[in-house]
Protein backbone atom coordinates (compact mmCIF):
# COMPACT_ATOMS: atom_id res chain seq x y z
CA UNK A 1 0.00 0.00 0.00
CA UNK A 2 2.66 2.52 1.07
CA UNK A 3 4.67 1.85 -2.56
CA UNK A 4 1.54 2.55 -4.23
CA UNK A 5 1.08 5.71 -2.61
CA UNK A 6 4.53 6.78 -3.17
CA UNK A 7 4.04 6.10 -6.84
CA UNK A 8 0.90 7.82 -6.67
CA UNK A 9 2.47 11.31 -5.27
CA UNK A 10 5.41 10.98 -7.51
CA UNK A 11 2.99 11.11 -10.70
CA UNK A 12 1.24 14.10 -9.14
CA UNK A 13 4.59 15.97 -7.91
CA UNK A 14 5.98 15.70 -11.72
CA UNK A 15 5.30 18.63 -13.74
CA UNK A 16 2.81 18.57 -16.84
CA UNK A 17 3.84 19.39 -20.21
CA UNK A 18 1.25 22.50 -19.96
CA UNK A 19 3.01 23.18 -16.38
CA UNK A 20 6.47 23.40 -18.13
CA UNK A 21 5.19 25.10 -21.10
CA UNK A 22 3.26 27.64 -18.80
CA UNK A 23 7.09 28.49 -16.71
CA UNK A 24 9.16 28.44 -20.43
CA UNK A 25 6.27 31.42 -21.52
CA UNK A 26 6.59 33.33 -18.15
CA UNK A 27 10.38 32.96 -17.98
CA UNK A 28 10.40 34.50 -21.47
CA UNK A 29 8.13 37.63 -19.92
CA UNK A 30 10.45 38.22 -17.09
CA UNK A 31 13.50 38.02 -19.58
CA UNK A 32 11.57 40.95 -21.64
CA UNK A 33 11.22 38.90 -24.47
CA UNK A 34 7.52 39.24 -25.65
CA UNK A 35 6.23 42.82 -25.07
CA UNK A 36 3.43 44.47 -23.87
CA UNK A 37 0.55 44.30 -26.38
CA UNK A 38 2.29 41.90 -28.15
CA UNK A 39 0.34 39.03 -29.84
CA UNK A 40 1.61 35.45 -29.18
CA UNK A 41 1.28 33.36 -32.10
CA UNK A 42 0.18 30.04 -31.92
CA UNK A 43 1.83 28.12 -34.55
CA UNK A 44 5.06 29.63 -33.85
CA UNK A 45 4.93 28.71 -30.15
CA UNK A 46 3.76 25.34 -30.91
CA UNK A 47 6.34 24.70 -33.28
CA UNK A 48 9.30 26.22 -31.30
CA UNK A 49 8.46 24.15 -28.19
CA UNK A 50 7.04 20.84 -29.94
CA UNK A 51 3.99 20.76 -28.09
CA UNK A 52 0.34 19.95 -29.18
CA UNK A 53 -2.10 23.13 -29.63
CA UNK A 54 -4.49 21.94 -26.84
CA UNK A 55 -1.21 22.17 -24.43
CA UNK A 56 -0.62 25.88 -25.24
CA UNK A 57 -3.92 26.84 -24.78
CA UNK A 58 -4.16 25.30 -21.76
CA UNK A 59 -0.78 27.25 -20.88
CA UNK A 60 -2.16 30.18 -22.17
CA UNK A 61 -5.01 29.90 -19.78
CA UNK A 62 -2.89 29.46 -16.91
CA UNK A 63 -0.72 32.67 -17.76
CA UNK A 64 -4.14 34.44 -18.50
CA UNK A 65 -5.13 33.82 -14.46
CA UNK A 66 -2.15 34.98 -13.57
CA UNK A 67 -2.65 38.25 -15.30
CA UNK A 68 -0.14 38.38 -17.51
CA UNK A 69 -1.87 37.19 -20.89
CA UNK A 70 -5.43 38.57 -22.17
CA UNK A 71 -7.63 36.67 -24.39
CA UNK A 72 -9.05 39.24 -26.85
CA UNK A 73 -12.49 37.70 -28.77
CA UNK A 74 -11.66 36.60 -33.09
CA UNK A 75 -7.84 38.79 -32.28
CA UNK A 76 -5.93 35.75 -29.83
CA UNK A 77 -3.78 36.20 -26.97
CA UNK A 78 -1.43 39.18 -25.90
CA UNK A 79 0.71 40.04 -23.38
CA UNK A 80 -1.10 42.74 -20.77
CA UNK A 81 -1.27 45.97 -20.70
CA UNK A 82 -0.77 47.14 -16.80
CA UNK A 83 -2.83 49.91 -15.68
CA UNK A 84 -1.96 52.34 -13.11
CA UNK A 85 -4.11 50.29 -10.87
CA UNK A 86 -1.92 47.44 -11.48
CA UNK A 87 1.32 49.15 -10.84
CA UNK A 88 0.11 50.22 -7.71
CA UNK A 89 -0.98 46.75 -6.27
CA UNK A 90 2.18 44.41 -7.27
CA UNK A 91 4.64 47.03 -5.52
CA UNK A 92 1.81 46.99 -2.55
CA UNK A 93 2.68 43.14 -2.94
CA UNK A 94 6.13 43.94 -3.21
CA UNK A 95 6.47 45.85 0.20
CA UNK A 96 4.20 43.12 1.56
CA UNK A 97 6.33 40.57 0.69
CA UNK A 98 10.32 41.79 0.45
CA UNK A 99 10.08 43.87 3.50
CA UNK A 100 8.45 40.63 5.37
CA UNK A 101 11.34 38.59 3.96
CA UNK A 102 14.28 40.82 5.38
CA UNK A 103 12.40 42.06 8.66
CA UNK A 104 13.59 39.16 11.29
CA UNK A 105 17.08 38.25 9.56
CA UNK A 106 19.53 37.43 12.00
CA UNK A 107 23.11 36.60 10.75
CA UNK A 108 24.15 36.18 6.55
CA UNK A 109 21.30 33.93 4.94
CA UNK A 110 22.24 31.43 1.82
CA UNK A 111 20.39 33.17 -0.48
CA UNK A 112 23.26 35.95 -0.53
CA UNK A 113 25.00 34.00 -2.68
CA UNK A 114 21.86 34.30 -5.53
CA UNK A 115 22.15 38.44 -5.06
CA UNK A 116 25.74 38.83 -5.25
CA UNK A 117 25.17 36.49 -8.51
CA UNK A 118 22.31 38.79 -9.68
CA UNK A 119 24.61 42.04 -8.76
CA UNK A 120 27.63 40.81 -10.90
CA UNK A 121 24.88 39.88 -13.55
CA UNK A 122 24.02 44.09 -13.39
CA UNK A 123 27.05 45.18 -13.63
CA UNK A 124 27.92 42.99 -16.82
CA UNK A 125 24.61 44.15 -18.39
CA UNK A 126 25.50 47.70 -17.43
CA UNK A 127 29.21 47.31 -18.95
CA UNK A 128 27.35 46.08 -22.26
CA UNK A 129 25.05 48.16 -22.07
CA UNK A 130 21.88 45.94 -22.10
CA UNK A 131 19.07 47.58 -20.02
CA UNK A 132 16.99 44.43 -20.57
CA UNK A 133 19.67 42.30 -19.03
CA UNK A 134 20.28 44.88 -16.69
CA UNK A 135 16.30 44.63 -15.84
CA UNK A 136 16.28 41.10 -15.35
CA UNK A 137 19.48 40.65 -12.75
CA UNK A 138 17.15 43.21 -10.61
CA UNK A 139 14.40 41.24 -11.03
CA UNK A 140 16.53 37.86 -10.23
CA UNK A 141 17.96 40.17 -6.97
CA UNK A 142 14.77 40.71 -5.75
CA UNK A 143 13.35 37.48 -5.99
CA UNK A 144 16.69 36.17 -4.24
CA UNK A 145 15.50 38.91 -1.04
CA UNK A 146 12.07 37.45 -1.23
CA UNK A 147 13.01 33.79 -0.66
CA UNK A 148 14.96 34.76 2.37
CA UNK A 149 10.97 33.76 3.88
CA UNK A 150 12.13 30.35 2.79
CA UNK A 151 8.78 29.31 1.51
CA UNK A 152 7.49 27.93 -1.75
CA UNK A 153 4.49 29.68 -2.03
CA UNK A 154 5.87 33.24 -1.30
CA UNK A 155 8.56 31.84 -4.25
CA UNK A 156 5.26 30.94 -6.54
CA UNK A 157 3.61 34.47 -5.63
CA UNK A 158 7.10 36.50 -6.36
CA UNK A 159 7.68 34.81 -9.54
CA UNK A 160 4.49 35.88 -10.87
CA UNK A 161 4.71 39.83 -9.31
CA UNK A 162 7.72 40.07 -10.90
CA UNK A 163 6.83 38.73 -14.20
CA UNK A 164 4.29 41.15 -14.08
CA UNK A 165 6.78 43.47 -13.05
CA UNK A 166 8.62 42.98 -16.26
CA UNK A 167 4.77 44.31 -17.93
CA UNK A 168 5.39 47.60 -16.55
CA UNK A 169 9.67 48.09 -17.13
CA UNK A 170 8.65 48.96 -20.69
CA UNK A 171 6.54 52.17 -19.73
CA UNK A 172 10.32 53.61 -18.97
CA UNK A 173 11.31 55.58 -21.81
CA UNK A 174 14.79 56.07 -20.25
CA UNK A 175 15.60 52.33 -19.63
CA UNK A 176 19.17 53.30 -18.31
CA UNK A 177 18.35 56.31 -16.40
CA UNK A 178 15.44 54.18 -14.30
CA UNK A 179 17.63 50.67 -14.28
CA UNK A 180 21.20 52.03 -13.08
CA UNK A 181 20.43 53.64 -9.90
CA UNK A 182 18.30 50.53 -8.39
CA UNK A 183 21.38 48.69 -9.07
CA UNK A 184 23.51 50.83 -6.99
CA UNK A 185 20.60 50.71 -4.16
CA UNK A 186 20.94 46.77 -4.91
CA UNK A 187 24.21 46.99 -3.12
CA UNK A 188 23.46 48.68 -0.54
CA UNK A 189 20.55 46.57 0.41
CA UNK A 190 22.94 43.52 -0.36
CA UNK A 191 25.40 45.01 2.61
CA UNK A 192 23.15 45.16 4.75
CA UNK A 193 21.54 41.41 4.44
CA UNK A 194 25.04 40.31 4.30
CA UNK A 195 25.54 41.85 7.62
CA UNK A 196 22.16 40.40 9.20
CA UNK A 197 21.15 44.11 9.65
CA UNK A 198 17.21 43.02 9.04
CA UNK A 199 15.96 46.66 10.04
CA UNK A 200 18.52 48.54 7.89
CA UNK A 201 17.79 46.32 4.71
CA UNK A 202 13.83 46.99 5.58
CA UNK A 203 14.14 50.53 5.39
CA UNK A 204 16.20 50.61 2.51
CA UNK A 205 13.90 48.33 0.40
CA UNK A 206 10.72 50.09 1.59
CA UNK A 207 12.31 53.84 0.11
CA UNK A 208 13.57 51.90 -2.94
CA UNK A 209 9.93 50.42 -3.58
CA UNK A 210 7.98 53.76 -3.09
CA UNK A 211 10.80 55.14 -4.93
CA UNK A 212 10.39 52.73 -8.16
CA UNK A 213 6.68 52.88 -7.71
CA UNK A 214 6.57 56.27 -8.19
CA UNK A 215 8.62 56.51 -10.57
CA UNK A 216 6.60 54.20 -13.05
CA UNK A 217 3.14 55.42 -12.14
CA UNK A 218 4.51 58.85 -13.38
CA UNK A 219 5.55 57.24 -16.14
CA UNK A 220 1.98 55.51 -16.98
CA UNK A 221 0.60 59.24 -16.37
CA UNK A 222 2.80 61.36 -18.85
CA UNK A 223 2.10 58.19 -21.59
Amino acid sequence: MDVELDTDRRLIDRPSTVELLAAALRERIIKGVYQPGERLVEDAIVKSFKVSRNSLREAFRLLTHERLLAHELNRGVFVRKLSVADVTDVYRVRKLVECTAVRGLRGRPPQVDDMVAAVRAGDAAMKEQDWRALGTANMLFHQAVAALADSPRVDELMRNTLAELRLVFHAMSDPRRFHEPYLERNKEILAAIEAGDGARAERLLLKYLEDSEHQIVEAYRSA
